[in-house]
């Protein structure tokens, strides 16, 4: 993997995170944030 695909790659993990970390925050109720930090753990051990 060349140095701009890496540049890349870690935009676009970042970009996932933050939409996750907002998802999570503006969550309606415990569950649905509980909910989403589940399904966000099991994608990927780095959000949240």
């Amino acid at each position: 993997m060349n140095l701009v695909a890496k540049m890349r790659a870690r935009r676009a993990d970042n970009r996932t995170r933050r939409a996750v970390n907002r998802a999570i925050d503006g969550a309606a109720t415990p569950a649905l944030r509980h909910e989403l930090m589940v399904i966000a753990s099991q994608q990927v051990t780095t959000l949240r």
